[in-house]
């Protein structure tokens, strides 16, 4: 179940990056991000009400567990800066190796309080297969200048940042439960948002008093993005971190690439062809994991 649950989140996050992008075209990139959270604590307010459920935790907890939304802020400046410096492939192999570095090191040591996932004899093939997988899509990091060497650095931070968040997000979803999490995540984010579209030259904040856009379904990205951070916030302390990664960027490659077709837009070949040998090394890797359990399961029953 929680394993479907991280493929799930790559799913709807392929989703949302549509969304978000159309709402991006029409009000600019960091207008869309405030929208963006408005929604997402509209939505999340109303759903935690709708279960029942208290905002806020009734113990007093570390300050760092309500940080995530501040810290999410970041993936947006550093894809930001990333974008048309080197190639969306090269962007999203590079923010996987960030992913699956901090993964690994956060399944390891158990940073945060997380339950430590020794990294495996078995899970080294999907580890292999990962690597192999970035470095199909790292297709012209070769020759770069400055400013792409910057681009490299913030995109495989974005990696980094993307684990810390989900995984601070897991860690309050403890005490607040599921959907709360969610609220304040955006919440915390709100405001964050809103100075970057007021004190970001380059940003033309008037546009957010221009008419609403007749394609209303641009703006439910962020009822998408409470559905992705309450996803993960029941998987991530099911599973680990290291394959919360993969499966959730297995789901957003795949359903990214159809909608791509289906929207007639271009993709990236080597973007599929990656995807497709992380999601081998994902998929042996479970397989073996299933015939250990099994064996273990027989020898259980012989003793």
């Amino acid at each position: 179940m929680f394993n479907f649950l991280a493929l799930l989140s790559g799913i709807v996050i392929a989703v949302m990056v549509v969304f978000n992008g159309d709402l991006t075209a029409v009000y600019g990139n960091y207008n869309a991000t405030f929208i963006i959270h408005v929604v997402g604590v509209i939505f999340a307010f109303i759903f935690s009400k709708l279960r029942g459920k208290k905002l806020l935790p009734r113990q007093k907890l570390p300050l760092w567990f309500y940080s995530a939304g501040a810290f999410g802020i970041f993936t947006t400046i550093f894809n930001n800066f990333s974008f048309g410096k080197i190639s969306l492939t090269s962007i999203l192999a590079l923010t996987l190796f960030g992913q699956t570095a901090f993964s690994l090191l956060i399944d390891n040591l158990g940073l945060f309080g997380m339950r430590k996932h020794p990294l495996k004899k078995s899970s080294f093939i999907g580890l292999i297969f990962s690597l192999l997988g970035i470095v199909v899509m790292l297709d012209d990091v070769a020759g770069v200048d400055t400013a792409a060497v910057i681009a490299i650095i913030f995109s495989i931070s974005a990696g980094l940042n993307s684990v810390l968040t989900r995984t601070i997000n897991a860690r309050l979803s403890e005490h607040v439960g599921a959907m709360p999490g969610s609220f304040i995540n955006h919440l915390v984010g709100l405001p964050f948002t809103l100075a970057l579209a007021v004190f970001i030259p380059s940003n033309n904040i008037s546009l957010l008093a221009q008419s609403p856009s007749p394609q209303a379904w641009i703006y439910f990205g962020g009822l998408l993005g409470v559905i992705v951070i309450y996803v993960m916030n029941v998987a991530v302390p099911k599973i680990s971190s290291f394959r919360m990664t993969l499966l959730a960027f297995i789901g957003q490659v795949f359903i990214g690439i159809i909608l791509d077709l289906i929207r007639d837009s271009d993709y990236s070949p080597a973007t599929f062809y990656g995807g497709l040998i992380v999601a081998a090394g994902v998929g042996i890797n479970m397989l073996i994991e299933y015939i250990q359990n099994l064996r273990n399961g027989q020898r259980k029953k012989i003793e």
